[in-house]
């Protein structure tokens, strides 16, 4: 009878075990919350994208609270903003507290099985994650080699791999981190779209980006001979070129589309579909000329605003294809992919989970969050802020004398009219000034 029983719950906990969820998230680098089909895009095709919308919730208004891929990264990673966690570039690598904290070592000791494909982007002390990823593979640029495939079809290829290894008595937590649409920073050419995409949007009409010239007067003299401007100069200062590197960054959207479609697919051959959970994000914005400016860093809706679907294929069918207008961060897909698994969130964790939204349950939920940039560079000013719904502040602090900006979304959602200076908001300058002190001291 012991044995019996034995064998019982053992039994038992193998269907329990199998009926926790897969997890896929899927990271793109660069990728705005408007360059999408779905999100109201008329010329990029993403299908796939676009497909998953039909199928789960797309966040409109879903954002990174800091805009470099580092910084960003070890967000989604930990569930803690960049003041918490401490990482960006030249940075000490993140330590054993950190490491335990990530969701794929929470997940690997609740029993899943833990993937990674693509882009690392950030640094951990030596050992701290031995054991917490059972498959990992981490190619980088160049995008394009001879006698390779394009980057992002061999991520797609590890990501496949990981798939095809998979059963259905073990849940699995696959990461996929595709490089693009960033740009190869050091070739001629910047953006570099799988050769079979070469011709796509050929006859396409780009637009002039806009408000750039507006948006570029508006600035403050240290942002006009910033980064932003800096890669500006590389990849938009001319017609001909802002055509053609803006071409080459849809069409290297539309390769991760396409990469992604073959991921989906392989979940569908193995039978894995109907129990993986779907995250689709990107680790920051990107300035495709507005503003005369490349890249992102700044608070500005271009910068900091992601695209975030999340398809949970067992949810009612009232939730599929819907959207929510809530803000959420990427601080937030930590604590809620550990939720849908059933493990407890950790302390310490920024984020909040998405699955009462996911449900479309009404619940109390941020109407701010804290933004910062603490990269130590030379050419990108470091920042701190608040992104409300209606009010928009920012300081750079180590400016002489400290710059301060202040945009009321309300009547100028574009972000072109700072009212820091005008003595009308001198009350709700002070207001926003000590929130965001709040906000950094928590």
């Amino acid at each position: 009878m012991h044995v019996f029983m034995m064998t019982l719950v053992l039994a038992m906990s193998a269907v329990a075990q199998a009926k926790r969820p897969n997890l896929l998230l899927v990271v793109t680098d660069d990728q705005r919350f408007d360059q999408m089909g779905c999100a109201g895009h008329d010329v990029l095709q993403t299908p796939m994208m676009d497909e998953l919308a039909a199928r789960g919730v797309r966040f409109r208004n879903a954002f990174v609270t800091t805009a470099i891929c580092a910084a960003s990264r070890a967000s989604i990673m930990t569930g803690r903003r960049e003041g918490s966690h401490g990482y960006t570039f030249g940075k000490q690598p993140m330590g054993r507290d950190l490491g335990d904290a990530t969701y794929f070592t929470q997940l690997k000791r609740a029993g899943y099985q833990t993937g990674f494909v693509g882009k690392w982007g950030v640094r951990f002390a030596k050992n701290v994650l031995k054991g917490a990823i059972d498959y990992r593979r981490t190619p980088g640029q160049p995008y394009l080699k001879k006698d390779r495939p394009h980057l992002t079809s061999i991520i797609a290829n590890r990501a496949i791999e990981f798939i095809a290894q998979q059963s259905q008595q073990q849940p699995f937590c696959l990461t996929v981190s595709f490089h693009a649409p960033h740009a190869q920073d050091g070739h001629k050419d910047q953006f570099l779209p799988p050769p079979e995409l070469a011709k796509l949007y050929e006859d396409v009409e780009v637009p002039v980006p806009p408000y750039a010239d507006e948006g570029f007067a508006a600035l403050p003299t240290f942002l006009k001979t910033s980064m932003g401007r800096i890669r500006w100069k590389w990849r938009f200062d001319n017609r001909d070129k802002q055509v053609r590197r803006t071409k080459d960054y849809w069409r290297m959207i539309t390769g991760v589309d396409r990469s992604l479609a073959r991921i989906v697919a392989a979940l569908q051959k193995h039978e894995l579909d109907d129990n993986t959970v779907i995250v689709f994000t990107s680790d920051n914005g990107y300035f495709l000329g507005e503003r005369g400016l490349a890249g992102k860093w700044l608070i500005y809706e271009e910068s900091i605003r992601v695209p975030l679907i999340v398809v949970d294929p067992r949810a009612s069918s009232d939730r599929r294809g819907t959207t929510d207008n809530r803000m959420v961060l990427n601080t937030d897909i930590a604590p809620t992919m550990l939720e849908l698994a059933g493990v407890t969130i950790p302390d310490g964790y920024d984020g909040k989970s998405l699955v009462p939204l996911l449900a479309g349950k009404p619940t109390e939920w941020r109407s701010e969050f804290l933004y910062e940039h603490r990269f130590d560079n030379k050419n990108i000013p470091k920042s701190q802020g608040v992104r409300g719904e209606r009010w928009v502040y920012a300081r750079f602090d180590e400016q002489e004398p400290v710059y301060e900006q202040l945009f009321d979304l309300k009547t100028d959602p574009q972000q072109l009219h700072n009212l820091a200076g005008d003595s009308k908001y001198k009350s709700i300058l002070a207001d926003q000034r000590a929130r965001c002190d709040s906000l950094l001291a928590q």
